[in-house]
Order: C-alpha cells, then sequence, then structure tokens
C-alpha cells in the first residue's frame, strides 16, 4: 500500500502536476473505452481518478473488474480537468488524477443496499449493516456534528469553570420513573447493581462535596416504550450549579445553546430566550412542549358552545377549537382521518365548521344559530376558506388531544422549515400529578425538586396547587434539556417524600446515603440534563435520533447489527445464581 499523501477531499487546482496518493473507497466507476473514470471516497471527500490504458503501470483488465465499495490505494499525477467536465458541486471538482499505479486493499461483497442512496433499503436492513450505513453522505455528516457538539459543549462549560467529573455506572437501584436496567452481581449472588437513567443523586453530592460547577457528557439508560426520539441508552449533557436559583441555570444555558449553534451550525439563537409558565403552554398549545415556528393556537370554545343547542358539549369540563387557515377544502375523508389521530388521545370525536360566504357550515354548524355564528367568526377572526376543529371533553384530553392534532396540521400543511429554531423556557410545573391507578402522587420530575414555596403546611394540605422551580427547554417541539432547583434540606425532602407516599422505611433504604449528606451543610444548588442526541438530532436537521447514534437500537430495544439482547451461556447464569424461568 503506498502511503497516503492527501485525503480524497483536499486536491485542488493548486496541486495540478503534483505527483500524489490516495486510498479510499471505489464510490462511482464510469467506462469509456481504453479510460475509466473512477470516484474514490473517503470521511474528507471525493476525487475522480482517470485510468488510461496508455499511462497504467498495471494489469487494465483487472481495472476493468471494480466494483463498488472496494478499497483501492492509487498513486498518480494531478491534472486539471476539461473545462466541460468541471464538477462545481464538490471540493475537488476542477482536478482529477490520472493513475499510473494501483493497489487493491480489499474487494468489497455485493452489497445489500446503495451506499450512494440510504433510502433505496428499509431501515431494518440499514440497521442489520450499519458499518455500510455509516458510510453514507448523510449519516458522515451527522456524526460530524454530533462530534462539533461535544467539542463546542466541553470548550464553553471548561472556560465557564465548570469541572468534568465521572459518576458510577454500576449504581444502587432507586426506581423512580422509568424501569432500571439492572446488572445482577456475582460476588454478591442476589444482589444487583443498576444502570443510572440520570446521575441525578451523583451530581446533588457533588454539590455537597463543594464542587460548585460540574458537568459531565454521561450515558443514561432507561428501560421505557421507546419512539422516534428515545432509546434506551442516550447521552446527557449534565450541569450542576450551587449557589444559584432558577434564573442564573437558564441564563447559563441559553449561553450554551447558543454557543452550540453559533459554533456547530454558524446559527444565531435570539436571546433572552422567551419564558412561557406550564399552564400557558397547555392551555394555548395544548402540549408543554410547544412548537413556536406557526401560529395554529387552541382556543377557548367553551363560552360560544354553551349558547348553542349542541348539548354533547354542555357537561365537559373544557371546549376548546383550533382554526385552520384554508382548512376548508379538508375532505369528509381527511377529516375522519384527523378524528382518528385525536381518538388516540382519548377523544371522543372531533367537531368541525367550515367558513364560506360569510357563515359557518357543515359538521355541527346547524346547532348555532347565526348571530352565534358572527360572534365566533369576529372572536376568532375566522375568514371564508378556513375549517373550525373543535373538542369538548376533561381539560387534559381536551388540550392533549387539540395539542396533537395541532402537531398533525402542521406537519399536513408545511407551516414548518426545518432551517428555523425557535427556543422557549417552560417554568412553573406543578409539583406532583395525582395517579388514579395507584392512588397516590408521583413527582412530574423527580422527588428532588424544590417546590415554589417554604409554607410547608400548606405543601402537605394542597400538593398539586404548588409549582415547582423546574424548567424545561423547548426547541422546535422538542425537550432539549430539563431541570430544576433542588431541596437542600433534608426536613422538607422528608415532606415530600411524605406526600410522594415514601415512608421513612423506603426512604431510608432507596435514599438513605443521599438523605444523611443533606444533614451535611448542603449548598442551594440547580441543575440541567441537556438531551445530547436530541440537540444533535435538531441540528442534523433530522426527526429519527437514531440518525445521530452511531450504532442505535430499534424501537423494540433491539440491536439488529449485533443480535443484541442475546441469550448466554448456562455457566454465566450458574456464576450469577440467577435461572431463566420459561
Amino acid at each position: 500500500m503506498n502511503k497516503r499523501t492527501h485525503t480524497c477531499g483536499e486536491l485542488t487546482s493548486t496541486s495540478i502536476n503534483e505527483k500524489v496518493s490516495l486510498s479510499g473507497w471505489v464510490n462511482a466507476v464510469r467506462f469509456h473505452g481504453q479510460v475509466v473514470f473512477v470516484d474514490i471516497r473517503d470521511r474528507y471527500g471525493k476525487t475522480q481518478i482517470v485510468y488510461n490504458q496508455d499511462s497504467f503501470n498495471g494489469d487494465f483488465e483487472l481495472v476493468k473488474k471494480l466494483s463498488m465499495e472496494d478499497v483501492l490505494s492509487v498513486t498518480g499525477v494531478v491534472q486539471k480537468r476539461d473545462k466541460n467536465a468541471i464538477n462545481p458541486n464538490i471540493a475537488t471538482g476542477e482536478v482529477e488524477v490520472i493513475v499510473s499505479d494501483h493497489e487493491i486493499l480489499n474487494e468489497s461483497a455485493p452489497l445489500p443496499f446503495m451506499i450512494t442512496d440510504r433510502n433505496s433499503a428499509e431501515e431494518d436492513l440499514r440497521l442489520k449493516y450499519r458499518f455500510l450505513e455509516l458510510r453514507t453522505n448523510e449519516l458522515q455528516n451527522n456524526i460530524k456534528v454530533r462530534h462539533r457538539t461535544y467539542q463546542a459543549v466541553r470548550t464553553f462549560l471548561s472556560n465557564n469553570d465548570f469541572l468534568e467529573v465521572e459518576t458510577p455506572v454500576l449504581m444502587k437501584s432507586t426506581p423512580e420513573g422509568a424501569r432500571d436496567y439492572l446488572v445482577p452481581s456475582r460476588i454478591h449472588n442476589g444482589k444487583f447493581y443498576a444502570l443510572p437513567q440520570s446521575p441525578q443523586m451523583y451530581k446533588q453530592l457533588l454539590m455537597v462535596s463543594g464542587f460548585d460547577r460540574y458537568f459531565q457528557i454521561v450515558k443514561c439508560f432507561r428501560d421505557e416504550d421507546l419512539r422516534a426520539d428515545r432509546q434506551p441508552e442516550f447521552t446527557q449533557i449534565d450541569i450542576e450549579m450551587s449557589f444559584v436559583d432558577e434564573n442564573d441555570v437558564m441564563a447559563k444555558c441559553e449561553e450554551l445553546t447558543s454557543t452550540i449553534f453559533k459554533e456547530v451550525k454558524n446559527i444565531d439563537l435570539v436571546k433572552p430566550f422567551p419564558k412561557m409558565t406550564y399552564a400557558d403552554a397547555m392551555s394555548k398549545y395544548g402540549t408543554d412542549c410547544p412548537d413556536l415556528r406557526y401560529d395554529l393556537f387552541l382556543n377557548d370554545f367553551k363560552p360560544f358552545s354553551d349558547k348553542s343547542d349542541f348539548k354533547a358539549f354542555s357537561s365537559a369540563e373544557s371546549v376548546m377549537g383550533i382554526i385552520v387557515p384554508d382548512g376548508a377544502k379538508y375532505s369528509r375523508k381527511e377529516i375522519e382521518l384527523l378524528t382518528e389521530h385525536v381518538k388516540r388521545y382519548k377523544a371522543k370525536g372531533l367537531a368541525w365548521m367550515k367558513a364560506d360566504e360569510g357563515k359557518l357550515n357543515g359538521g355541527i354548524s346547524k346547532f348555532f344559530d347565526d348571530d352565534l355564528q358572527i360572534q365566533i367568526r369576529k372572536k376568532f377572526n375566522i375568514n371564508d376558506g378556513d375549517i373550525l376543529f373543535i373538542i369538548g371533553d376533561k381539560n387534559k384530553i381536551t388540550q392533549l388531544s387539540l395539542g396533537s392534532l395541532r402537531i398533525a396540521i402542521a406537519r399536513k400543511e408545511g407551516f414548518v422549515k426545518s432551517t428555523d429554531f425557535k427556543p422557549v423556557w417552560i417554568t412553573d410545573f406543578p409539583m406532583f400529578e395525582y395517579n388514579d391507578e395507584d392512588k397516590r402522587y408521583h413527582s412530574l420530575q423527580h422527588p428532588f425538586t424544590q417546590p415554589k414555596s417554604n409554607d410547608l403546611k400548606k405543601l402537605k394540605e394542597s400538593p398539586e396547587a404548588i409549582p415547582s422551580k423546574q424548567y424545561d427547554l423547548i426547541i422546535n417541539g422538542y425537550e432539549v434539556a430539563g431541570g430544576s432547583v433542588r431541596i437542600h434540606n433534608s426536613e422538607q425532602q422528608k415532606i415530600i417524600f411524605d406526600i410522594l407516599g415514601i415512608d421513612k422505611k423506603e426512604a431510608k433504604e432507596r435514599f438513605g446515603f443521599f438523605i444523611d449528606a443533606l444533614k451535611y451543610g448542603t449548598p442551594p444548588h440547580g441543575g440541567i440534563a441537556f438531551g445530547f442526541d436530541r440537540l444533535v438530532m435538531l441540528l442534523a436537521g433530522t426527526s429519527n435520533i437514531r440518525d445521530v447514534i452511531a450504532f442505535p437500537k430499534t424501537t423494540s430495544a433491539m440491536s439488529l447489527m449485533d443480535g443484541a439482547p442475546s441469550s448466554v451461556f448456562q455457566d454465566q447464569l450458574k456464576d450469577l445464581g440467577i435461572q431463566i424461568k420459561k
């Protein structure tokens, strides 16, 4: 193999007449009689190389047998391309290399799909041959974006006095929220470690230890139902700070986020980021992850439905609607599909009315008299050609189903541009949610979040009425980061456990070491965790988190490439004291 003198993305007109050596993969082959043109590729780019039977020193018949993804090492002289053969779309497009010698380093087997066309195969096949899919331009660029994001994060935080500290991967199981991934101990049979869902308690303990600014780019693991923007193992930018309040943490994270977007994509985000309460986000957008790139809002329709003859909404806790510009074009079939969509969110149905010639027609319009229709059109600024969709139900069902409909319509109508980025902070989350199934309260984030009140009596009496010091950073409808100011008082922590139904014995068993630490001069502190993969997904301009992870799992938590999870040998199970029940 000739030693590589240049990469395949490096040669320009300044290199003309130089003797060079390139190594890479065959990206394309074009036969023209006694001349063969080959595009050779590495991760830096492509270069056209030319085999001429008169000047090539090797076996020209072997050149004719070159196939896609063969690995080549070539030596030759750089020359300028003919004027009509210049390719302005690549950095090396003005030149080509006239090959004098080459070595075929490795021949490729027939490909399961075309590397030059990622969409030529279904995702399952591409994941099975992920090492080939990673050669595609799209994924090569995504991994570069991921790398640049790593570097931007580390540089910014290091320059702002944050210390990078590694926390354990094998830790005590403290189930809260998603299920833990458990690791059996061979030495201590019958006992288990857990893989961290987040280094939550460790980073708080680092604040107790006096490290007032900590960060870590860390792997986390959650055994939960998956979707396009979730993975069983994922990466977080974990941050914690002492002697801060919510605004301090949010301000520093705005600086970090703006730096990342500027350095990775040369995009200037508008600062300061807007803030919105959880209640406003739910009532206006139907979600706590609002996408601000388009104006399609939820409106309170109950004052009008109560005056109408449409009795199906009369007992509904909440009646809300959204107006879709030019939506009157929707056919009955399209409306039925949207109805099925909202039913997934427990809505009983989807009412509608179309605006035409100064009136509301179709759907439930006959239940609204002319005067009421005039009021509705004036209140919501409904124009001819628009459609009004309405849902009435429990408040949460109404908000969530209309919020999802809002997103579905925005995608259907192409309201959003992938090049726009609209961040927003969501604040004042409820501390708790009551679960009817197990008849107890659950933390909306985690049990170490501080309430927005020092009135412990009121907290005990009305848990749902007290907001928390939680804050989420949302960009384009995705939760990019979430955090809170933490409890640093052991008495307050005890009350939170009481509300959650965690008694003293259970609290000591699950969190004893942490509760003890709070007694020893714990400073006020707060932090945040960025979903690193999700952030890179936005920066890379894709909607699938698997596109920015080198070796991801499927939505059923499987690795199709290596077959994980897999069975293990009986001897391994015996060492661990484990027996599989079938």
